[in-house]
């Protein structure tokens, strides 16, 4: 079996096709005004309407009434969510990047990518699509890149499904207090075990893929080049993979912010709850956030509804009181969804001056060899 060695950022000449890779990612006043315009009306019809049409009149009373404190207390665990993805994107990109991808980098990176993932929807491809540039920007290759963020992904989202598979068959079984219906638990749960096999499957394609393939392209020709084309998904996701498992086998201590990422969401849904009343059980606290987040693979322009909804309606399905579970997911949407995006959108200012920063010291250092 090989793995992909680790590679170092490559100088790359200025004015070469990388230098527009970012023509789709600028701001013009009238996009960023017409954006803000629907987002705000769309926060507003959220936030204003859907008490109304699920018959809950006094939420906001319910919101008047909550404490103070305990908001407080969620916004610093909202906080702590964000410290957790920083760290987590460094301790991943960092080694690659040497000397480029430091902590400041790391959170002008995932700061502007968290406001692009909340401006575009679809399971923050947006912020993923920001985050690429970024690094091809920074001088790592385009495999190096996907490599990268796939173990990324798969450093980030393991204990998401991990935590689907204990909560769900923990509550199904009894371990856990609280109410247990099978399409809350039993399922995504079987299906969180389903996602961990396939990756264990691609764990067994070579990363070299592409390169075996070769003569079999030249043989073949075009059907043959499809087909090695094609090979680098599974390629790459193999090699991430690895290099997935090669971080957890560093014990770098950067990558509990994957769990401290997740970890420090619930205790924001958790503190939010409080606010307004008593959380329900920790295990169905954890499962309906997890179920309720698949809500953000829903194509909403702005991602707004998708994950309220979903998540609204997983604690209803475990028997959570709706007025309560209303009031409380919107605050937590709040401070985790709309709360980054300010310093996102500055973040992202200050990331094209950082890009433009690279493009120099790569043009004189290249000149300097000529």
């Amino acid at each position: 079996m090989t793995r992909a060695p680790e590679r170092e950022v490559e100088p790359r000449p200025p004015g070469d096709e990388h230098d527009d890779d970012d023509r789709g990612l600028e701001f013009t006043t009238r996009s960023v005004l017409t954006l803000a315009g629907f987002l705000a009306a769309m926060i507003l019809a959220l936030y204003l309407l859907l008490p109304q049409l699920a018959g809950l009149e006094d939420t906001w009373e319910r919101m008047r009434d909550g404490s103070p404190f305990w908001i407080l207390v969620a916004l610093a665990f909202a906080l702590g969510m964000f410290w957790g993805y920083i760290e987590m994107f460094r301790g991943v990109f960092s080694k690659v990047g040497a000397g480029v991808i430091g902590r400041t980098e790391s959170y002008l990176i995932t700061m502007a990518g968290l406001a692009a993932s909340r401006l575009f929807a679809a399971g923050g491809a947006g912020g993923l699509v920001l985050q690429a540039w970024a690094l091809r920007q920074a001088g790592l290759g385009r495999r190096v890149v996907a490599d990268k963020t796939i173990s990324f992904l798969v450093l980030t989202y393991f204990p998401y499904a991990a935590a689907v598979l204990i909560c769900g068959l923990g509550l199904r079984i009894g371990l856990f207090p609280g109410e247990a219906p099978v399409a809350m638990t039993l399922v995504p749960a079987i299906i969180a075990l389903i996602m961990m096999g396939v990756a264990a499957l691609i764990l067994l394609v070579p990363t070299d893929l592409q390169r075996r393939l070769d003569g079999f392209a030249r043989r073949t020709g075009h059907i043959g080049r499809v087909a090695q084309k094609l090979a680098s998904i599974p390629a790459a996701s193999s090699a991430g993979l690895h290099d997935a498992i090669a971080h957890l086998r560093s014990r770098d201590p950067a990558l509990l912010g994957a769990i401290a990422f997740w970890a420090f969401q619930i205790a924001v849904l958790w503190a939010a709850f409080h606010a307004f009343g008593d959380p329900p059980p920790l295990a169905v606290l954890v499962q309906a956030f997890f179920v309720g987040m698949l809500g953000n693979l829903l194509p909403i322009p702005g991602g707004v509804g998708g994950v309220e909804g979903g998540m609204i309606g997983s604690f209803a399905a475990f028997g959570v009181d709706a007025g309560l579970a209303v009031v409380a997911v919107l605050v937590f949407r709040a401070l985790t969804f709309w709360l980054p995006l300010l310093p996102g959108v500055i973040a992202f200012f200050k990331l094209r001056a950082r890009v433009e920063l690279w493009r120099r010291e790569r043009g004189a250092t290249i000149q300097s060899k000529a």
